[in-house]
Formats: structure tokens, sequence, C-alpha cells
């Protein structure tokens, strides 16, 4: 029997899927069967380089950062929170091993459903088969107009523009991976912060 909280998560669920696309109830129902819980503790991992991504992801409650090493040092590219679908993108669509890590930053709720499962989903019904072209476009997007940002502004609008957007990240995520995400060193960031009367 689903307690309470899991109940919400699904449905939630079922409610993120719906905001892509109009689905009939029968067929977003008979998808939803296919997503399994995973709890994860913090710093937990969902991937790792090497690793064939064979999930497409959806988080409940918690945080996921996407992120590479580069000579020792961690690279972030994106913070998945509550209500995202995320995956390796590249990775998953492609069939190759990845390049890059998930990792829970928080305890964290996701619910994974298998490429095969979703896929074959995708060819029974035109409306979810819609659903997994915009979520996956949605994701694409998300990383390419934050490698757009990267290079087109500066540190101060990057960072001013991240306490607007998402400002829970920066209670929920430590210092130094916000400092990664925004192209930085904790030194400078610090530094940034410091100027702009933050630290």
């Amino acid at each position: 029997m689903k307690t309470k909280i899991e109940t919400t998560h699904l449905e939630n669920l079922k409610q993120k899927i719906l905001s892509y696309t109009q689905v009939d109830d029968e067929i977003v129902q008979e998808q939803m069967q296919f997503y399994q819980r995973m709890d994860l503790k913090k710093g937990d991992t969902l991937v790792t380089p090497g690793q064939l991504v064979d999930y497409f992801y959806y988080v409940a409650t918690g945080c996921i950062y996407y992120y590479k090493l580069d000579e020792g040092e961690q690279k972030v590219l994106e913070f998945y929170t509550d209500d995202i679908f995320f995956t390796d993108l590249p990775a998953y669509v492609k069939g190759t091993p990845s390049n890059y890590y998930l990792k829970a930053s928080e305890a964290t709720v996701v619910y994974a459903i298998k490429k095969l499962d979703a896929e074959n989903s995708f060819k029974r019904s035109h409306q979810l088969e819609r659903f997994g072209r915009l979520s996956m476009q949605e994701a694409f997007i998300k990383i390419f107009t934050r490698v757009e940002r990267l290079n087109s502004r500066t540190n101060e609008e990057r960072y001013l523009r991240l306490m607007k957007k998402r400002p829970d990240l920066f209670q929920r995520v430590p210092q130094y991976l916000i400092a990664s995400y925004l192209g930085l060193t904790p030194v400078g960031f610090s530094k940034l912060r410091k100027r702009l009367g933050k630290g």
C-alpha cells in the first residue's frame, strides 16, 4: 500500500507529464506503472563515468547535481530539484557510456523509468511520444542555455540571475558547487559575494 507521501509524489509526477501535453487518463496511468521509486541519501550517485544510462528520471523531492571531473576539479553543469525530469541526455540518447556524474546533494527521492519501457510506451501512444519529445527538448535546452549564459554574461550577472531564479539553491547546495556552476573558483565566488554584500 502506498503512503500518503508516495501518493503525492505520483500525483505530482502525473501532473508533470500532463503539463507537456494532453494524455488520456488510462494511458498516463499505464505509463505511471513503469516508474520505480529510488531513495537516495546525500552523496549517493545515480550515474558515474563509463556507465550506460538506461533511465529517464523525475525528482520528486531533493536535489541532484550533474557534473564532470576536469583535471580533478568538479565542473557542475546543472542542478535538478523538485518536479524536474532529467538524465544524462547525450549518453541516454546515443546509448554510449556517460562522461558525467549524477549525484544527490541532499536526501532525494527520484522516480526512474527504463529507456525500453519509455520507448515502448511512445510507440503505443502518440500522446506519450509527444511528452517524451518535449521533456527531452526541455532537458537539452536547459544545458544549452546554461552554456550560452556562461559565455555571454559577467560573473556578477550570472550570480544575480541565479539568486533571482533559484534562491533555494543557496540554502540547499554547498557554496563550492554553486561556484563551479557559475564558472568561478570558491575564492572568486566568496569575493563576489562580499563585493555584493552577500557574504
